[in-house]
């Protein structure tokens, strides 16, 4: 069993291996206020750990630069200014060196303080921030696909197609009427929006053994599913009119051809592969177009211990919204989740970028329901 120091030298070192390919110039552009530069993202990682841990736990710790504070905050209001979101593409200094620098810096630091005598919480902190770096693992390789999408060129980061999978199984699958604990139970890590096991009652249901195919989508779109009012959602039909949505993120029709682009460049679409990069807007207007419906987040739990998943993150039909026995952390680390239980969807499941070790079957993931840009896909239930 690996220690907790090699398991943080083994996250921290995944974080630079993500980056190997990235050009000098790849490091600093931000192509939407949802993304963030890759830049940004390996530094405030790195600030997580001094801020959290480092500041508090090591007697006379001076930091590595007073203004990486200000600069690599995301969210925690209750640690400070920070720049706002959208200018984190505007960091043209400090240099990518200085980062590198400010990651090795604090590397050491971390390794001694785990190699000593500490607290408990400590271990609690480390543990949390090492999870906290591969949710941010995702988010890197997400955001980084994002911004070279925009690029005309459709440049290659990788040899490998993300997108590309298969359905093992189309049959249905049918789960009983019944009271069910759903939560987050056992010793091991998990977020606190999974904790409070909590018991809910489901009506017998049946969900799909596979996820929607690009085939299946293309369907839709031929039928002209973004052009008929009466399946969308109001929020929906307006997003997809105010944005001139017609196909789904990173599809192009070429001389009447679909491709897609994926990280190993611009690729025809495979018809029979997992469709991907799809928002809960429409994923809920496919599922009413085909007359069925997205499974709560509930069902997915209940159905997934029987069910093929990992390749795309699975939206739900259930809002993000706290567990009944929900408490909030105390201190900066209380603002991690609760505080965006409004206004957003849950999915389940994991994706291709996921980094490894990370999933299970009762993480709660969560993003606005226009937002096509992570590896998300639609199980269909009914």
């Amino acid at each position: 069993m690996k220690t907790l120091t090699e398991k943080y030298i083994e996250v921290r070192e995944r974080s630079v291996l993500l980056c190997e390919n990235l050009q000098i110039e790849d490091y600093t552009p931000q192509s939407a206020v949802f993304t963030s530069p890759p830049k940004w993202h390996i530094a405030h990682v790195t600030w997580f750990f001094e801020e959290m841990i480092l500041k508090k736990h090591v007697p006379n710790y001076k930091v590595f630069n007073a203004d990486f504070g200000f600069l690599f905050n995301s969210y925690y209001n209750s640690i400070g200014e920070r720049i706002e979101r959208h200018h984190r593409g505007l960091l043209t200094r400090p240099k990518i060196e200085s980062v590198y620098e400010f990651r090795a810096f604090v590397d050491q630091a971390m390794i001694d303080l785990l190699e000593s005598d500490h607290h408990d919480d400590v271990k609690a902190l480390t543990i949390l921030g090492i999870n906290h770096e591969q949710q941010h693992q995702e988010l890197l390789l997400t955001d980084i696909k994002y911004t070279l999408s925009k690029n005309p060129l459709y440049p290659k980061l990788f040899d490998s197609n993300l997108v590309r999978h298969y359905n093992s199984n189309n049959d249905w699958m049918a789960v009983e009427a019944g009271v069910y604990n759903i939560g987050h139970s056992s010793d091991a890590f998990s977020f606190d929006n999974e904790l409070g096991v909590h018991r809910v009652f489901l009506e017998s249901f049946e969900i799909s053994k596979g996820l929607v195919t690009c085939g299946e989508y293309l369907e839709f779109i031929n039928d002209g599913g973004y052009e008929k009012p009466e399946y969308w959602l109001d929020d929906a039909w307006y997003w997809i009119k105010d944005n001139g949505i017609k196909q789904p993120l990173y599809w192009k029709n070429i001389e009447n051809n679909w491709f897609q682009y994926t990280l190993s460049g611009l690729e025809p679409i495979d018809e029979n592969s997992i469709l991907t990069h799809i928002s809960f807007y429409e994923a809920a207007v496919f599922a009413q177009w085909k007359g069925l419906r997205l499974p709560t987040e509930f069902e997915w739990e209940v159905a997934s211990k029987d069910l093929d998943w990992g390749t795309h993150w699975e939206w739900t039909n259930s809002a993000y919204l706290p567990y009944p026995k929900f408490k909030t952390a105390e201190g900066a680390v209380g603002e991690y989740n609760g505080k965006f239980m409004i206004n957003q969807m849950v999915l389940r499941g994991a994706s291709s970028v996921t980094a490894p070790g990370h999933s299970r079957y009762t993480y709660r993931n969560f993003f606005h329901p226009q937002y096509q840009w992570q590896f998300s896909g639609i199980r269909l239930a009914k």
